[in-house]
């Protein structure tokens, strides 16, 4: 059994087209193939920044109705958004139950390792695995948090000056477009999955809020995903669509597809 989870959150991206995420977010819950659909009821309104986190206040109440839909969830679950901050949650969640065996695979254009107060817009989707390892803001911050051995980024192709050296410091495993096979070699054990799709070539995917160039093609990305055996929770982000396209709306079906068990 499969459910998806829509969390059409917005508020962690400072794009002029974030609002575009929450119709996306509905959008690609409407694609995926599952046994049920849950829809979280987000906080409304964005907010001003608070201890370098824009909107830190509806987030942190997205973040627990987020957290109160995955309780009465047993099924598989595909979280779906939304930018990235989403995930926050479902991960949580994923080592709570799975412990230090887990690894989360962390697929993505940018690294989301920015610390608060590194970004002038706030924006909390660029924080978020550094939150996850347990350096980001108090309020958004899980209970346990991973180790840097337990996550594994890839496709990444951007990322500031103080991503790089949080990389460098905590020995983060980074593999760019070149490499993203080898970012699934070895895996076993409990696997969480997230998706960014800016991760994609923006000549294949272009409606997400920072594309960029270079990006990895989706025939590559869901081969890899569908050879994974031991997927244990799963999501797709960051899908801000102006206008309905065919040619992505495919692309999204066919990750679903690749992820779901």
């Amino acid at each position: 059994m499969t459910t998806v989870l829509c969390v059409p959150q917005w508020q962690g991206s400072a794009s002029d087209r974030a609002p575009l995420l929450a119709p996306g977010a509905h959008r690609t819950a409407e694609l995926l193939r599952a046994d049920t659909v849950v829809s979280v009821p987000i906080a409304s309104g964005s907010g001003e920044i608070t201890e370098g986190i824009r909107a830190r206040g509806a987030l942190a109440e997205n973040l627990r109705l987020t957290g109160e839909a995955l309780a009465e969830i047993d099924d598989f679950t595909i979280t779906v958004g939304g930018d990235c901050g989403v995930d926050i949650a479902p991960i949580a969640a994923a080592r709570q139950r799975y412990g230090d065996q887990l690894t989360v695979l962390w697929i993505d254009a940018h690294p989301d390792v920015y610390g608060p107060g590194d970004l002038a817009s706030g924006a909390f989707h660029g924080m978020v695995v550094r939150t996850l390892l347990g350096d980001g803001p108090a309020l958004l911050t899980p209970a346990r948090t991973l180790a840097p051995a337990q996550v594994i980024l890839a496709g990444v192709r951007a990322g500031g000056a103080s991503e790089r050296e949080y990389l460098r410091k905590t020995g983060l495993r980074v593999h760019g477009v070149d490499q993203l096979e080898q970012a699934f070699d070895g895996l076993s054990g409990p696997t969480y999955v997230h998706v960014d799709l800016d991760v994609l070539d923006p000549a294949e995917f272009g409606s997400v809020c920072y594309p960029e160039p270079n990006g990895v093609r989706s025939s590559d990305l869901v081969e890899l995903i569908s050879r994974l055996d031991n997927v244990v929770g799963a999501a797709i982000t960051e899908h801000a669509p102006a206008a309905d396209n065919p040619a992505e709306a495919d692309v999204i079906r066919r990750l679903g597809a690749a992820l779901r068990r």
